[in-house]
């Protein structure tokens, strides 16, 4: 139990017996670490109390703090000031707590319980290579197995490769027409990167056919279309040629993006990807061959990739097998009722009544859609795993896709549609604003990568921080240092907000960045082996330790925080947010640097504090590297 539980609970038990007529729930009674200006270590807010109790704040606060100091050995004494109860923590509790737990490195971790978790990340499409916009997903994602790992829940770590769909027709098409056989061992370049460049090259053909077909369109030219999408057309350019429309960019916009996709659909190039999904759903053999050979390009870089970032899987689905089975609960749903069809013969759910609309599950031509293969894939991981939770790591563009899947899944009575959690984040964007894959301005994660590794020798150099390091150990450190600044800025920020992602900022010492908690890591390392103590020390010469000294604030600060651990990294799992986790482990940087700023421990004022200061530095050391380990970070001991 936490030590804010502990408060709790002795704060209710307390009010119990000083107010035995009145209903005090622990869900009532607030605490809160005491701010700095006052004394006492742990604050009880009294408000919430008084009108039941019927009783003054002041008065309430001097029964209630009488009786936990008297009854209780975990307080030593109180102080009102203005409606809150601020308790001091007995010197025993701190020492206990360096006693037993300085050198556990699980320390706040909970045994394992049969709670079958499921985290799914990264996803990607095999049409490109992993790009920037990729990154936040991944580590998110990553984090998010470990903390809720930590909690004790049993958890799988997925990745859904989007194998097969229009998208990867587009890069096969491309790559049949203009890549004369290239082969990523004939030009020298990474699987993935190969691909891309043909996904780009399609939509740049795809564009020019586009251009031309818009224009006759706005003419009122409909002969490229056929009967269904000139009708369609002739209604669009009708409705943008009306004066209240004009004067509305928006409206003007939309309009505008729903005739350029009737375009894009009549061009040569969109018909022939369209023809290659069609033929590679009905067992194709050679749209099969090349798509095995283009995908396996892909997969090499993407493994490549996924080593370097230090992300990894437990379990990997495949769209292209998981379509299948999404075809036929789309059947069950539609002997059941729940679904119906329209005359093309595509296969629909009307959500209207929930206040949404109706969604496409099936294509006329029997091709299946997204939303399609996520129903396959969302009963086929629940049947592997029997999970209690499946939770998708999906961008906040995706928010009401995600609300449709759980709701068609509920309607149609499957039992994983329960457990389906989203864990929406919002999108990154660097100092030049957006990114675009189709258009080819995306930064390639691994472009990424290279680009923080350059910075952090660029950084480690001009500090003139090199001394000492054989060559493959500072490639070592700046991996270290500069995928660290990676992950952390990228975790910092709560993964509800939006950001953008500034390379030089991430890495600044002085920063509320990785680089500043790696130094802080390092730092101890180096007072540890100045005082011959191994990193992670067993703790034979501390077990017999006495306190009798007090403690001084900046000893008290640290301590008070390192007890928090297991508190903070409950909340991190309870609101899937790891940049607590982040948060924390700075604040507890800048703790110890202030704290070893006042105090030294080489030459401590006893041997006694010697002691205690080496184990509160441990203990810093050891927190520091689980909660940045949780998240993908690694923390060098010299830099």
């Amino acid at each position: 139990m936490t030590l804010v539980a502990q408060i709790k609970c002795a704060a209710a038990d307390a009010l119990k017996h000083l107010f035995p007529e009145a209903d005090i729930q622990l869900s009532m009674i607030t605490v809160n670490q005491t701010k700095p200006e006052f004394t006492g270590d742990y604050t009880i807010v009294l408000f919430p109390f008084v009108k039941q109790l019927r009783q003054k704040p002041d008065v309430l606060g001097n029964q209630l703090g009488s009786y936990l100091v008297e009854k209780n050995e975990l307080f030593t004494e109180f102080q009102i000031v203005s409606g809150f109860l601020n308790l001091t923590i007995s010197d025993s509790y701190w020492t206990n707590l360096l006693v037993n737990h300085f050198n556990d490195a699980h320390f706040g971790e909970k045994p394992k319980q049969d709670r079958r978790v499921m985290v799914e990340y990264s996803s990607p499409n095999t049409n490109k290579p992993l790009h920037f916009g990729h990154l936040r997903n991944n580590f998110l994602g990553f984090a998010m197995g470990e903390i809720l790992k930590a909690n004790g829940n049993q958890v799988v770590k997925a990745n859904l490769i989007n194998d097969r769909g229009i998208h990867i027709c587009k890069s096969m098409i491309a790559w049949q027409r203009f890549a004369d056989g290239a082969t990523p061992e004939s030009t020298d370049t990474k699987g993935d990167h190969l691909v891309g460049d043909y996904y780009v090259k399609f939509n740049d053909i795809l564009k020019e056919q586009t251009a031309p077909i818009m224009d006759r369109i706005f003419h009122g030219d409909f002969d490229d279309l056929d009967a269904a999408a000139a009708d369609k057309a002739a209604k669009l350019i009708a409705a943008y040629n009306k004066p209240e429309v004009k004067d509305d960019k928006d409206k003007a916009d939309k309009i505008k993006g729903d005739i350029k996709e009737i375009a894009q659909n009549h061009t040569e190039i969109q018909l022939a990807a369209k023809e290659m999904l069609r033929q590679w759903e009905a067992g194709d053999l050679e749209v099969r061959k090349l798509w095995e050979t283009m995908n396996g390009w892909v997969y090499q870089g993407f493994s490549e990739t996924y080593k370097r970032l230090g992300v990894d899987f437990d379990k990997m689905y495949y769209e292209s097998e998981t379509y299948l089975l999404g075809k036929e609960i789309v059947v069950k749903g539609l002997e059941k009722g729940v679904l119906f069809k329209k005359e093309d013969g595509s296969v629909w759910i009307d959500l209207t009544a929930d206040g949404l609309d109706e969604k496409l599950l099936l294509r006329g031509d029997g091709t299946s859609v997204y939303m399609t293969q996520d129903l396959g894939t969302a009963v086929l991981k629940y049947n592997d795993f029997k999970l209690n939770q499946s939770i998708y790591v999906i961008a906040d563009e995706q928010n009401y896709h995600m609300q449709v899947l759980k709701l068609i899944l509920e309607k149609l009575g499957e039992p994983c549609a329960d457990g389906v959690f989203h864990l929406s984040y919002g999108m990154v964007e660097l100092p030049t604003g957006r990114m675009k894959s189709r258009e080819g301005t995306v930064v390639d994660a691994d472009d990424m990568i290279n680009e923080m590794l350059r910075l952090a020798q660029e950084q480690t150099e001009e500090a003139g921080k090199t001394e000492g390091f054989t060559q493959e150990e500072l490639k070592k450190l700046y991996n270290t240092i500069g995928l660290g600044a990676l992950k952390f800025y990228l975790l910092r920020v709560d993964p509800k907000k939006k950001m953008i992602f500034d390379p030089k900022e991430s890495i600044d010492l002085h920063g509320f960045t990785a680089t500043f908690i790696q130094y802080a890591h390092a730092r101890i390392c180096s007072i540890l082996r100045k005082e011959h103590v191994a990193v992670m020390p067993d703790n034979a010469g501390f077990h017999h330790f006495k306190m009798t000294a007090p403690f001084e604030k900046a000893e008290k600060d640290l301590i008070i925080t390192l007890d928090q651990y297991p508190m903070m990294l409950e909340s991190a799992a309870a609101e899937y947010n790891p940049s607590q986790l982040c948060s924390y482990a700075f604040h507890l940087a800048q703790l110890f640097n202030t704290f070893y700023d006042q105090h030294s421990i080489a030459n401590a004022e006893s041997e006694e504090k010697k002691q205690l200061r080496l184990m509160l530095i441990v203990m810093t050391a050891q927190i520091l590297r689980r909660s940045m380990k949780l998240c993908g970070i690694n923390l060098p001991e010299k830099m």
